[in-house]
């Protein structure tokens, strides 16, 4: 008597699982692209004073640019997990008389998958690159979203008898290759390096100030970018509220705040008294106010009676203060 060899777990349960991790990667992406579409932003804990995931979430590698527009990056990631999902579950929804037909489809569906997941993998990778090397932050929805990728590859390698490994290793050499070159090719025209001067028109520059001479206990040091129009209308609208920013003119993360308004518009915030120096040596110094609004870091920002530690990315302030003009800023942290 010949005995079958019974199935393998993992090639019972690999479609249903592919299918249930690309659902958590629908919904983690599907969160953030809704909120950069409505302008919010992504519920997220960071350190006082350290960059979180909205500083990601708000910096030139969270869009693509397309047809002079930039759509949100997660947007595309919401598409490529739902696509999974239906290559995943579509052979167990549809169960054709045909047997043929039925095999034709489970061959199809894994080598997408294969495709789809390799891809994935290829694009989370330089993501990760860019997150730890460039924007040197902590996003926990980017670094969720990578570990979803990489899942769905080692599932798709695994969850199968592939008939042929070398097809496996061509295919992941074609896309993986194809992959980055366009990934690369798309995000050509992001600057990372600091801001000290004007910003190309239409790309948001990053901000990253190091001091290299003593600030004027005046004024701090000078501020070297120019507003747009975005920053300057933020300025005015915060101009229009209760906030308050509080810093120190020593203070070279209140420089960075400052560097991210442009000159024109932090001006604005100066006049209308926004901005409160805490530093006593200044010849603008207040700091009993400081005190009395239980200041503990620079700078920091009281806005609706809630306390906001550390420089916060321009799409932050708009949040938080209820803005609801451009929002085409020039710089990111």
């Amino acid at each position: 008597m010949i005995r079958r060899r019974s199935t393998p777990w993992i090639h019972k349960w690999s479609r249903p699982l592919i299918g249930a991790i690309a659902g958590l990667g629908a919904l983690t992406t599907g969160y953030i692209a809704i909120e950069k579409l409505t302008g919010g932003s992504a519920a997220c804990v960071a350190e006082a004073g350290a960059k979180s995931c909205n500083d990601v979430l708000s910096s030139p590698w969270a869009t693509i640019p397309i047809f002079g527009g930039s759509v949100p990056l997660a947007l595309f990631g919401l598409l490529a997990y739902v696509s999974m999902v239906i290559l995943a579950v579509a052979p167990l929804a549809w169960k054709p008389d045909d047997k043929n037909s039925l095999k034709q489809l489970e061959n199809l569906s894994w080598w997408l998958l294969l495709v789809g997941a390799i891809a994935m993998s290829v694009f989370s990778g330089y993501l990760m690159y860019v997150l730890a090397f460039q924007i040197q932050a902590v996003c926990y929805y980017c670094i969720a979203s990578a570990l979803f990728s990489v899942s769905l590859l080692v599932l798709t390698i695994i969850g199968r008898s592939w008939e042929d490994i070398g097809q496996i290793f061509f295919t992941a050499v074609i896309v993986g290759m194809v992959t980055l070159i366009g990934t690369l090719a798309i995000y050509a025209g992001v600057n990372p390096s600091s801001v000290t001067s004007d910003s190309t028109p239409g790309q948001s520059q990053r901000i990253n100030f190091i001091p290299e001479v003593k600030p004027n206990p005046a004024f701090g040091w000078e501020i070297t970018t120019t507003s747009g129009e975005a920053e300057i209308e933020l300025a005015r609208h915060l101009a229009t509220t209760d906030a308050k920013e509080y810093v120190a003119y020593w203070c070279p993360h209140c420089h960075e705040q400052k560097q991210l308004f442009g000159k024109e518009a932090y001006q604005i915030l100066e006049e209308k008294k926004i901005m409160v120096e805490c530093a006593a040596d200044s010849p603008k110094g207040q700091p009993e106010v400081c005190q009395a609004a239980k200041i503990e870091g620079f700078p920091s920002w009281i806005i609706n009676g809630q306390i906001y530690s550390g420089v916060q990315n321009l799409e932050q302030l708009a949040k938080i203060s209820g803005y609801r003009g451009p929002r085409n800023f020039k710089y990111f942290r």
